[in-house]
């Protein structure tokens, strides 16, 4: 089979989780071509670098500075919207001189086509939206599931058996027609390590700027008196590493690296981003991870509060 992957680029969640279904087709002798574009099209090309590329529409969204991201998600609608048909148009094209038998989008809305069978894969079968704006939830899960109609199969990374790890957000009250559970997808997953117990705290950042550089000086700030290793969550700059007294900061790691060292640190820093959320539940860390929600990002805020639940 000759199959395209291609991730959304928000944040690197969406790229890191599509490493497990990439590394399963190629152990299944499929030939995998990555799409996408930004930051996590260069995690993917730097993780798999003998694998062929296809660029697709650039996705440049940024968060505010504040405890809202109401208006800068009504800001990046219309991106969004551009970048879908912009996707579509250049699948198309592509397809003209590629063949491919399968093509697997995680949550890029345009990537259909009725030449090949395609997958979109999402944990957000409902859209959770701000405090005063819920009434609309209904809405935004349906303009959803009409996205996802357009493709011929939906995927879930999560377990069917309700709650899951996604809680409402993988288990709504109305399921798309071609939804298949997969259950949890993780680059941890089947690896074996040794902690390394070099850092107290390690923390592994990602998300849209500018929360994200907000969110390295806070925890910078908050454990200056620690051993703390800060994964920076940019994997695109050179693998220098950067010390400040007791605070040790690199670019990115990989898998196996960030793995020991998590393992053998005291407490975990991150964002409760779902794919940090299903790669800690897979190395069995969640009780020694500290969650952080970006600001204002209602997804993040769900799961924090669900994880505290199932902690308590």
């Amino acid at each position: 089979m000759r199959i395209l992957i291609a991730p959304l680029n928000w944040g690197l969640g969406h790229a890191t989780r599509c490493i497990p279904l990439i590394e399963q087709h190629l152990l299944h002798g499929d030939e995998v071509v990555l799409g996408g574009d930004g930051t996590s099209l260069t995690l993917l090309k730097k993780r798999f670098p003998t694998l062929r590329v296809l660029a697709l529409a650039p996705l440049n969204l940024r968060y505010s500075k504040g405890t809202s991201q109401v208006w800068a998600m009504v800001r990046a609608l219309p991106q969004l919207l551009r970048s879908a048909v912009a996707d579509h148009r250049l699948l198309e094209e592509y397809l003209r001189y590629e063949q491919f038998d399968l093509i697997i989008s995680d949550n890029r809305f345009g990537l259909y086509t009725s030449k090949v069978r395609c997958a979109y894969m999402t944990h957000q079968l409902t859209i959770p939206l701000p405090r005063g704006w819920r009434w609309l939830e209904p809405l935004a899960a349906g303009m959803h599931r009409r996205i996802i109609n357009r493709y011929d199969e939906c995927l879930v990374p999560d377990y069917e058996a309700v709650p899951g790890l996604a809680g409402r957000l993988s288990h709504p009250a109305v399921l798309p027609r071609n939804t298949r559970y997969i259950g949890p997808l993780s680059r941890f997953a089947g690896m074996e390590v040794e902690a390394d117990e070099t850092y107290e705290v390690v923390a592994v950042l990602s998300g849209l700027e500018p929360q994200r550089s907000m969110f390295e000086e806070e925890v910078c700030e908050t454990y200056k008196n620690k051993k703390l290793l800060v994964v920076r969550g940019k994997p695109g700059l050179p693998p220098t590493v950067s010390k400040h007294g007791n605070v040790t900061l690199v670019p990115w790691l990989d898998e196996k690296t960030m793995a020991t060292y998590m393992k053998g640190a005291q407490r975990l820093v991150m964002r409760s981003g779902y794919t940090s959320i299903m790669d800690m539940e897979t190395l069995g860390l969640t009780d020694k991870t500290e969650w952080h929600p970006t600001p204002g990002q209602p997804e993040q805020e769900y799961l924090a509060e669900l994880l505290k639940q199932r902690n308590a």
